[in-house]
């Protein structure tokens, strides 16, 4: 997909502070450091539409981005990271929750992982989340520029095999090279643009 216009529309905290909008969007999600900041800004062709935050873990809001004027891609906080509280986590699980249980309008998740690491716990909860909202899920595998290509393949099976999920619902990008990232779009519009 062509993105002609992309845009911050809206910064929320809570559920109150969410965009009265229809139009069809995806929550992206991820760990700290898997990359998805850098994943969101390579989809827009920007620099620096989605913020890479100097303390991982720290961000507790929803950005909602507005592309084409026709899709929403909500970026969520960073999960897993060392340093958060036990307080911090639970506000994060209730706040994915809430978006999950009540935002009619989100058509799936996208999941960003580094292609270096196996799943944590974090990610499989995550998964399960969605899977219990009946939220369609793909899967983005980023940093490809990192590994050989016998190691994609085997680092593939391996996420794939942890998450139980099917290896074609996972789509290797590297945000840095601009690999993958149309294919990406492909399968995100397909996520998008299924009714119901």
């Amino acid at each position: 997909m062509q993105v002609k216009q992309s845009s911050l529309l809206q910064s929320a905290v809570k559920k109150e502070q969410w965009p009265q909008s229809e139009l069809p969007e995806l929550i992206m999600v991820g760990r700290s450091n898997a990359g998805k900041s850098s994943f969101i800004n390579a989809l827009c062709n920007r620099k620096n539409l989605a913020y890479v935050g100097k303390q991982p873990g720290k961000t507790r809001i929803l950005n909602f981005f507005l592309i084409n004027k026709d899709y929403v891609l909500v970026d969520a906080p960073g999960y897993g990271y060392a340093v958060a509280s036990q307080k911090t986590t639970i506000d994060f699980g209730d706040m994915m929750e809430e978006y999950f249980q009540s935002r009619s309008q989100c058509k799936g998740m996208v999941m960003i992982l580094d292609i270096r690491r196996k799943p944590s716990q974090d990610d499989i909860t995550m998964l399960e989340y969605a899977r219990y909202y009946q939220v369609p899920c793909l899967c983005v595998l980023t940093k490809a520029d990192k590994v050989s290509n016998n190691e994609k393949a085997k680092q593939k099976q391996i996420i794939a095999s942890t998450l139980r999920m099917d290896a074609r619902n996972l789509v290797v990008v590297s945000s840095e090279k601009k690999v993958g990232i149309e294919q990406a779009w492909e399968r995100m519009e397909e996520l998008l643009k299924q009714e119901g």
